[in-house]
């Protein structure tokens, strides 16, 4: 038996950390808390669509689409970055995300609620939504979530 037990182990991968972007993300996010919820708030529609312009085209494409129907649907909350993605905040707490496939290099985008949305039903409900594309009846379902969120 050798003195060594670990080397009798087959050879592991190193543990996994954060990867680039979930460390680029934190950043984004230490950047935001440190600007204030004033600087949030006046530069927020500014932050957004700076964010949206550097997708890709598929993600662009419903992040716009995401901007313009919180802005019909839910006036009341203001954009704001979050992590660096577009987000939408009441009371300066983020409500709803949008999560580009391409931040994490993942298949989808995602739309997301956070706990103070009011989207509660029951005892389990769903806060993510996978998103490919966006039609017109996904567009009717994100708009009716939208309005039951901010309640």
């Amino acid at each position: 038996m050798p003195e060594n037990k670990r080397a009798a182990k087959p050879a592991q991968k190193a543990a996994r950390g954060f990867t680039d972007e979930e460390k680029a993300a934190m950043r984004e996010a230490v950047r935001e808390y440190r600007s204030g919820p004033k600087a949030r708030k006046e530069n927020g529609e500014s932050d957004i669509l700076a964010k949206i312009s550097e997708m890709t085209a598929s993600d662009r494409a419903m992040a716009e689409r995401l901007h313009a129907l919180v802005k019909a649907h839910a006036p009341s909350l203001t954009p704001r970055t979050w992590y660096g993605m577009p987000a939408y905040s009441k009371d300066d707490q983020v409500l709803v995300y949008f999560k580009a496939a391409s931040k994490f290099k993942e298949r989808y985008a995602m739309l997301g609620f956070s706990d103070e949305a009011n989207l509660d039903d029951g005892h389990m409900w769903p806060v993510a939504y996978a998103l490919t594309e966006m039609t017109k009846a996904d567009e009717a379902k994100i708009a009716a979530l939208l309005k039951r969120a901010v309640g």
